[in-house]
C-alpha cells in the first residue's frame, strides 16, 4: 500500500477565501483545509532557509527589487498598479542588476527572426550572447525511436530538438544566465533540467496564438469552450505541412 498523505493537497488555484483576509495575505488570515501557508509550516521554513544562502538570497533580492521596478507612480496612495516595463526590459535590467554579462539564447528554430531581433537587443544592452537553436547537432529523430508516422515532415531525413545539447553549449560556454524562447512543450523541460545556470523565459511555443498561450484561457468561455472538454493526444488528421514538408517546427 502507499504510504498515508500527511497533508491535503493545496488548491490555491480555486481558493475560495476573499483575498483580503486569505492566510497568504494577512497573517490572521484564513484558507481551506489544504492552504499551504497554514499547513506546510515545517516546509516554509526549510524554503525560506534557502534565501539565507548568499547566491540564492542574491537572487531573489534582486527579482523582487525588479518586480517592484515594473510599476509606475508607486508613490500614489491608494495605489493602482501601473506596469511600465516589457518582458525583454525586465530580462535586460534584472541581468544588469545581477552583474550578468553572458548570456545564453535558447530558442526554436520556428523563431529564428524573433532570436535576431532579441540577439540585437541584448548586444545593445551590453551583453555578450550565445545562441543555440533547437536543432543544432542535427541529430536524427531515429535516435529516440520516432517513426516515418510521427515525424513533422514523413517520409524526410528530419532533425530533432535536441534541448539537451543546447544546455550542455551554454554549459560548456559558461553563461551567466539563459533566456529560452519558443521551445516546444517538454523540450523546454529538458533544457531547464540540464541548464547549469539560472534560465528565464521570454517566451514559450504556442504555434497556433502567435505564441500567446493566455489566448485560449482569457476565450475559455467563448472561441475556446472546446477546452471545457478533455484533450485528446491527437486529431489523427493530416495537416498540409506533412504534404508540402515545411519543416517548421
Amino acid at each position: 500500500m502507499g504510504r498515508e498523505k500527511k497533508h491535503l493537497d493545496p488548491t490555491c488555484a480555486i481558493c475560495s477565501i476573499e483575498p483580503d483576509i486569505r492566510a497568504c495575505k494577512k497573517p490572521k488570515g484564513a484558507g481551506p483545509k489544504g492552504c499551504p501557508t497554514l499547513t506546510r509550516k515545517e516546509l516554509l521554513e526549510k524554503a525560506n532557509a534557502e534565501y539565507l544562502k548568499p547566491e540564492m538570497g542574491s537572487f531573489a533580492l534582486q527579482a523582487s527589487i525588479q518586480e517592484a521596478a515594473c510599476y509606475a507612480n508607486r508613490h500614489e496612495c491608494p495605489y493602482i498598479p501601473q506596469p511600465s516595463k516589457t518582458r525583454i526590459e525586465e530580462i535586460c535590467e534584472f541581468a544588469h542588476r545581477m552583474n550578468y554579462r553572458r548570456l545564453g539564447l535558447v530558442f526554436c528554430t520556428g523563431l529564428k527572426k524573433e532570436a535576431a531581433i532579441v540577439d540585437e537587443i541584448l548586444r545593445n544592452n551590453g551583453f555578450e550572447v550565445v545562441s543555440v537553436l533547437c536543432k543544432a547537432g542535427r541529430t536524427p529523430k531515429e535516435l529516440i525511436g520516432i517513426e516515418d508516422q510521427d515525424k513533422v515532415c514523413r517520409g524526410t531525413d528530419e532533425a530533432m530538438c535536441n534541448p539537451i545539447f543546447q544546455a550542455m553549449v551554454v554549459n560548456e560556454e559558461k553563461t551567466d544566465f539563459n533566456v529560452l524562447l519558443g521551445l516546444c512543450v517538454g523540450h523546454d523541460s529538458l533544457f531547464l533540467k540540464y541548464a547549469d545556470a539560472f534560465t528565464t523565459i521570454l517566451a514559450v511555443k504556442d504555434r497556433v496564438t502567435g505564441h500567446n498561450p493566455l489566448s485560449p484561457i482569457y476565450l475559455y468561455d467563448h472561441y475556446y469552450r472546446k477546452l471545457k472538454r478533455p484533450a485528446r493526444s491527437g486529431s489523427g488528421e493530416k495537416s498540409q505541412d506533412h504534404e508540402k514538408g515545411s519543416g517548421s517546427e
